[in-house]
């Protein structure tokens, strides 16, 4: 049996993947936590659903090809596209890690990532389709997110509205928010917000 997956989708605003920040760094520290981790290359650039479809048939092939345990971790337009699939995918992870994320498409902040997934002339009902936290049932997997209050880019009103929303319907998760650190930290190496890193590995033990 093929051993415990975790596909991490690094951000970019739905137009590019930014893999050298947030993709192969996050893959070499999951597999030195002994996981097995991949960099999902997502498309950009097209409109949804194409992201979360090309998501879900990589989950399911995965399930097909006998893997049990499948995880996704997601940055910031990655991010909404984890919590996406973890919410809404035909082929459902078992647990989602979100970080920094884009979580509402109804609210002013990141629109450009908005716009690239749906158009500038997209309706508030197309927006509130794919809104995270309109998209919560009791049946979700388990959430590890975490945000900064300093994030000018994707407020920390995003992470909010999700934890909200995974605390009405009973979702297990943990949700932390850091005071300062700008948006697309990373690693945020030398900042508080470093902290995720240990955060993150101890709920990942639950999975073993």
């Amino acid at each position: 049996m093929p051993a415990p997956l975790i596909l991490v989708l690094p951000g970019g605003g739905y137009s590019r993947v930014v893999t050298e920040k947030e993709g192969t760094p996050t893959v070499a520290w999951l597999r030195s936590l002994g996981w097995r981790a991949e960099v999902v290359e997502y498309p950009v650039g097209v409109r949804h659903p194409t992201p979360l479809r090309f998501v879900e048939e990589r989950i399911a092939a995965e399930r097909a090809a006998g893997t049990d345990l499948i995880g996704v971790m997601g940055f910031s337009a990655g991010g909404h596209l984890a919590g996406h699939v973890a919410l809404a995918g035909s082929a459902r992870p078992d647990f989602a890690v979100l970080c920094y994320p884009v979580v509402s498409m109804l609210l002013d902040t990141h629109r450009d990532s908005q716009d690239e997934l749906l158009g500038a002339s997209a309706s508030d009902e197309q927006r509130r389709a794919v809104s995270l936290e309109h998209l919560v049932t009791p049946e979700a997997p388990p959430f590890f997110v975490w945000h900064t209050g300093g994030d000018q880019l994707v407020s920390v009103e995003h992470a909010h509205l999700l934890g909200a929303a995974l605390a009405q319907y009973g979702v297990p998760h943990d949700l932390h928010v850091f005071a300062e650190g700008p948006h697309g930290l990373g690693f945020a190496v030398g900042r508080p917000a470093a902290a995720w890193k240990g955060l993150c590995e101890a709920w990942l033990e639950q999975w073993r």
